[in-house]
This record gives structure tokens, C-alpha cells and sequence, in this order.
């Protein structure tokens, strides 16, 4: 199965020839450099540093407004806080969106957002392609917003080189983006600037929205769970060892793998949000050849053919009766998670395509769901109210998660 084609022209301006958009020879290339990247010790000991600081930073904003009975939007705060993490993840740099203190970075994330929401909406207006070629409407607002993003970025790859140049960087640099660029001095015909461009910024697309919505999504099933919430509290205090009276900054040192690996009830909830709110709710393939489905359906070379994880995960064939409750539970045996097949749980696909960022994922929403869930209880602003989607690749909840933060300690 291929992603290519149709989808690929819709998603080319933003996408470029990142992983999301291409197939053949680039798409082969793209994973097996992310594959080699994901498994290296040095990124994730790299990555792990950058989660503990930022989820410190998160918890540190959330207790102003804790302090002060104000209201937050969660899921805001967690796009900004997850976007920091990714890009200096991605590109070894400070962004500061959650602080907000850097102009640059608050432009690139505002264009980075818009163009996500309207490249989207390209597959349901025929006349995109009319109103580029004119340039109105939300194609001129992209086109504006794409000079944003790429004038980021190409002058972070020249701030990059020149350190390199000057061996202010170590030669085995954690980011992934200085990784990158030592990789394009071997082959600098096929690695351009601009595939570089594309390569990063679908890691950053990957890093930033996949996890920040499935966590609003995590924290909304919480608050309207709060039985849950305490499960999770109690887990997360007995995996740590901690007392009433920990700082910010002690606790998350002691967010190490092991610990980690102990919450297996956090562990379930999450997967279990996953399941009703998969952070793609809609994918799509197409075959390369002809072929015929499980149930015996033949599917024509080149056809498109759409799931949707969204729908799957409430469907009461594949998850019971009870497929519509939020249960964590059905993840456990005997207090241990236990996974389901991906052809089942699609949320991170399945077979070739399988998201390789998959436990990288995991382990920045179980650091920042931990961390958030031991130092404060969270409240819906609207109790009464449900909360519904925004239409994009990635399931954003429509106008905010609005709660109260009370201190636990």
C-alpha cells in the first residue's frame, strides 16, 4: 500500500516530500533514517531530558494559574508545551512557545497550525487547486504562512551549518536535525535543504500534534472519569515512591524508565483515549497492485481506500458491548497492560507503515500525564458540556479544553 499520489498532492506544499507525502525510494530512505534515529540511545536519553524540562515548565505556569483560581486551556498549553519538546528534539534549539517570550517561534507556530487546518481542508473544496493558481482565499493566507515556516527553518539550517563548520557542535549531536545535516555532507546531490526541510518538519508535525491532542483528549476523559484521575494519582505516587512534599524539579528526576514502565494503569488510559480518540482519526492507502481484501474485496490498482480509527474504536464487534465507556481496565490483566493486535488498536497503524515514533510518543505523554496528575486535580470549567472536534488531520478539540487546576499538595 502506498500514501502517494492523491494524498500527496494535497499535502505536497506543507508536506513536501516528507514521509507523509511520498513512496517508492524517498519513503524507503525517510524510514530507515528514522528508524535508525529512533533507536539510537543517544536521542532517547536527549529526548528524555527534554520532556522532564519541559513537563517542569508546564507544571510551573499551571501552579500561577492554580494559585490564582484562574481558568487555563489545557489543550493550548500542552500543543505549546509539546512543540517545544519536539523542536529541540528536532532541531536542538529553544522554541519557547508555552512562555511565549520568543516572536520568531510564536509566528512559526501560528503558520505552522493554520497551514496544518488548511491544507486539510483541501480535500473538500474542488476549487483549492483555482485559488492557489489566483492566489485568494485561505491559499493565499497558506502561501503566507509556508514562507514563515520555511524562512525558519532554511535559517536555522544555516545557523546549524555554520556551527558545524566551526565544530562548535559535537559530532554526535542528540538533535535530530544536526543528525541530518552530518548525514547530507555524505550525500549532498539527494539531500538538499529543501528535502531536509520536508524530513524535519513531518518529524515535527508527528511530535508535536499526535501527542498534544491525544493528551487533551486524556485529561477531558479524566476529568469526566474522576475516579479514574485518582487511580492514575495513586499509581503515579506509588511507581515514584513520593511524598507529600516533592518540587517540580525533584519529581521529574524521578521520572526514569523504570518508573515509567510501572505505570501500567496510566499506561491503559492512555491507550484507552487512543482507542475513542485516535490522534489520526481518518487514514487512508492505496495499493500498488491489485488486490483483495480480507472479506474478499477486490481492490483495484491505484484505488484509494480510507479507514477510520475513529469509528473503529467504538464499533461494538470489535470491542464489546461496552466500546462507547471509557474503561482503562480492558487493557489490564492482572494489574499488567496488555496490548492489543495493531490491525485491532489502528491508532498507530499497522504492518510496514507502523509509526516508528510509537514508544517515543508514549513516553513524553506517561511523563507529562504523570507529572501533571501528581501535582494538581483537574476540573471541567463546564461540567455539563461535551466536548466535539476541529476538522484536521489530527483530532484537535474544537474551542479548547477550559478546567481548573486545585494543587494536590
Amino acid at each position: 500500500m502506498m500514501e502517494g499520489g492523491y494524498n500527496g498532492n494535497l499535502m505536497r506544499d506543507l508536506f513536501g516530500n516528507g514521509i507523509f507525502a511520498v513512496d517508492g525510494d524517498k519513503w524507503r530512505h525517510q524510514r530507515k533514517l528514522a528508524s535508525y534515529e529512533f533507536s539510537t540511545k543517544v536521542l532517547r536519553d536527549f529526548s528524555t531530558a527534554v520532556f522532564r524540562a519541559n513537563s517542569a515548565k508546564l507544571t510551573s505556569k499551571i501552579s500561577e494559574a492554580a494559585v490564582g483560581r484562574q481558568t487555563i486551556d489545557l489543550q493550548e498549553m500542552l500543543m505549546k508545551s509539546t512543540f517545544d519538546s519536539i523542536f529541540k528534539v528536532g532541531f536542538g534549539v529553544e522554541l519557547n512557545a508555552l512562555s511565549g517570550s520568543n516572536e520568531f517561534g510564536n509566528q512559526f507556530t501560528k503558520a505552522f497550525d493554520d497551514s496544518n487546518s488548511i491544507v486539510f481542508w483541501r480535500y473538500v473544496d474542488p476549487f483549492w487547486k483555482l485559488k492557489r493558481f489566483l492566489n485568494i482565499g485561505l491559499e493565499a493566507s497558506l502561501k503566507k504562512n509556508i514562507k514563515v515556516i520555511d524562512d525558519f527553518v532554511y535559517e536555522l539550517f544555516r545557523y546549524k551549518r555554520e556551527q558545524l563548520k566551526n565544530e562548535m557542535l559535537d559530532r554526535g549531536k542528540e538533535d535530530i536535525l544536526s543528525r541530518f545535516l552530518m548525514e547530507s555532507e555524505k550525500d549532498p546531490e539527494n539531500m538538499t535543504d529543501k528535502y531536509l526541510r520536508d524530513i524535519t518538519l513531518n518529524f515535527i508535525i508527528a511530535g508535536k500534534d499526535s501527542t498534544a491532542s491525544t493528551l487533551t483528549w486524556f485529561f477531558y476523559m479524566l476529568c469526566k472519569n474522576p475516579v479514574v484521575q485518582e487511580k492514575v494519582a495513586l499509581e503515579v505516587r506509588e511507581a515514584t515512591k513520593t511524598e507529600n512534599r516533592i518540587s517540580t524539579d525533584e519529581f521529574v528526576k524521578l521520572m526514569t524508565e523504570e518508573a515509567l514502565n510501572k505505570m501500567h494503569y496510566l499506561h491503559a488510559a492512555i491507550t484507552e483515549t487512543l482507542r475513542l480518540y485516535p490522534a489520526v482519526p481518518v487514514d487512508g492507502k492505496c495499493p500498488m497492485e491489485d488486490d483483495i481484501l480480507p472479506d474478499g474485496f477486490i481492490v483495484k490498482k491505484y484505488d484509494a481506500v480510507n479507514y477510520m480509527p475513529y469509528a473503529m474504536g467504538r464499533m461494538t464487534y470489535i470491542w464489546g458491548d461496552d466500546a462507547e465507556e471509557f474503561r482503562p481496565e480492558r487493557w489490564l490483566h492482572d494489574g499488567v497492560f496488555q496490548p492489543e493486535s495493531p490491525f485491532k488498536f489502528t491508532a498507530f497503524q499497522a504492518g510496514p507503515r507502523v509509526c516508528l515514533g510509537k514508544e517515543f510518543a508514549y513516553r513524553q505523554m506517561k511523563m507529562l500525564g504523570a507529572v501533571l496528575v501528581n501535582f494538581f486535580k483537574f476540573k471541567l470549567v463546564d461540567e455539563t458540556k461535551e466536548a466535539s472536534y476541529r476538522t484536521m488531520f489530527t483530532l484537535h478539540m474544537d474551542q479548547g479544553l477550559h478546567l481548573y487546576a486545585y494543587s494536590r499538595l
